[in-house]
């Protein structure tokens, strides 16, 4: 291979972009505060703190955006959501 095109070939890089896609959950009157706070921790591993900014969102404004990712973590969110029949979706970032 002749210099020039092996040093243009070393210097290229690729990139793979995932596309984003959102878990929405839903509010509904069905559970507690407590429990719903709860979930949220096990399906996403977050604070206390942050949990609660969500569920508070989702009960105040019908619905809130819990995690934007991509679509395989996004169905497992859900599965964990739904584990206590919450309600949430999946949708497409954009």
């Amino acid at each position: 291979m002749a210099p020039e095109i092996e040093s243009s070939l070393t210097q290229r890089s690729s990139t793979f972009v995932v596309d984003p896609w959102s878990v929405v959950l839903l509010g509904d009157g069905g559970h507690t505060f407590d429990e719903v706070t709860l979930q949220l921790i096990k399906a996403l591993n977050i604070a206390l703190q942050k949990a609660s900014e969500i569920a508070l969102e989702a009960h105040n404004s019908g619905e809130a955006v819990c995690y934007t990712g991509p679509k395989a973590h996004c169905e497992y969110v859900v599965s964990v959501l739904k584990e206590i029949d919450l309600s949430a979706r999946i949708e497409r970032v954009g």
